[in-house]
């Protein structure tokens, strides 16, 4: 299959947060059209996209009226109207990923069964329907409670170590996924057009803030052997070609205290993990799921230097709008790439930017990043 490019190709996008944000900023030098669909009017995307509608991404007809007339749509969340990208694609739009595969991922327990019948390493795992049925695996303890549908960044997890935490059990179907004694959580990203190229980047290790359950760090490369990488990789590439899904594929890894890698997680687009290629490598990977999605040659996703990753998250005890104290003091450091996601309005690790540090020696670039971590501060007036 050949690729259809052509200047002022339309992208619709379903979703305007800061994953279409920095889409655009990548698409604009291809002269691609971005249309957004969101619900909020002032998302990171509504003043930058090439036209902007507000409206739920829920609703069946909202979203089926918003794909008509694109070249390709496309998402920047997974929580989406799968029923009107089906009838899209059924009418013979380009739905990327495919609305079938955005429908398997949504659902994590779709997921696990995925993985499960696919010799595809995952920790071991039982579904519920209803919180009322967790007495009943009392013997799978620990483990933590995931519901099947719905959760995002940290929510809608809720870890169980004894059956005194029952009385926290999230409501409704439910994955029941066994604890993992994990050393590292680790992420491979990978692409693949609909030729069928796969390419992968290198394999990055995740810090975790112990309050949010959100990222913090981001390491590239990870610390890790030579055979975990390749294993790591080779796993992201089996998920993505299993799938055969068109797009990016972001896949989350457990590295456990024993030396197997198992798959935790995984995200049908740009993703949090990736953010440092801006910089850090050949092409970025928001560059990489366009190329993905209008099936043009992908990208090199070789590094040129090692880099670290800072989610900026917004302070505890403070709310309203937003003031990045400290940023004149790290921007005048070399290295250091600043990326504001354009929300007005912060609150408790709220994710309001990000920043990127380069050097050629990745002890030095932690021990910036943990500086600019410091001095950094995303609070309000």
């Amino acid at each position: 299959m050949k690729s259809d490019y052509k200047s002022g190709l339309k992208v619709g996008i379903l979703g305007g947060g800061q994953l279409g944000r920095m889409f655009i900023q990548e698409a604009l030098n291809f002269d691609l059209h971005i249309h957004i669909l969101d619900p909020n009017d002032q998302s990171p995307c509504a003043h930058i996209a090439h036209a902007f509608t507000k409206g739920s991404l829920q609703d069946f007809d909202t979203v089926y009226q918003f794909g008509q007339g694109k070249d390709v749509v496309t998402i920047e969340i997974e929580h989406v109207n799968v029923d009107a990208l089906e009838q899209l694609e059924k009418d013979g739009v380009q739905v990327y990923p495919q609305p079938s595969l955005i429908r398997l991922i949504q659902d994590k327990g779709l997921q696990k069964e995925f993985y499960r019948k696919n010799d595809i390493p995952t920790a071991p795992y039982r579904l519920i329907d209803s919180e009322k049925e967790l007495e009943n695996h009392a013997d799978f303890l620990p483990f933590v409670q995931k519901v099947r549908t719905g959760g995002y960044d940290g929510r809608g997890v809720q870890t169980m170590q004894t059956t005194t935490d029952f009385e926290k059990a999230l409501i409704g179907p439910s994955v029941l996924e066994q604890f993992v004694d994990f050393d590292k959580e680790l992420s491979v990203i990978v692409a693949r057009n609909a030729n069928g190229d796969v390419e992968a980047y290198p394999i990055v290790e995740l810090s975790f803030n112990p309050v949010a359950n959100l990222v913090e760090f981001l390491f590239a490369p990870a610390d890790v052997s030579a055979a975990v990488a390749v294993k790591a990789t080779e796993i992201a590439k089996d998920i993505i070609e299993k799938m055969e899904m068109v797009g990016l594929l972001a896949v989350e890894l457990f590295l456990t205290k024993t030396g197997e890698v198992l798959v935790n997680e995984v995200a049908p687009r740009p993703h949090n993990s990736g953010h440092q290629t801006i910089e850090a490598n050949f092409t970025s990977q928001y560059e990489q799921h366009m190329r993905s999605i209008i099936n043009l040659p992908l990208g090199s996703t070789r590094a040129t230097m090692p880099s670290v990753m800072v989610n900026l998250l917004g302070e505890p005890g403070y709310t309203g709008r937003a003031k990045y104290q400290g940023l004149e003091t790290v921007i005048s450091w070399e290295g250091v790439y600043p990326h504001l996601y354009g929300k007005l309005e912060t609150k408790p690790f709220r994710k309001m930017g990000h920043v990127t540090i380069i050097d050629e020696d990745l002890d030095k670039a932690k021990e910036l990043a943990y500086k600019v971590k410091d001095i950094l501060k995303v609070i309000s007036e």
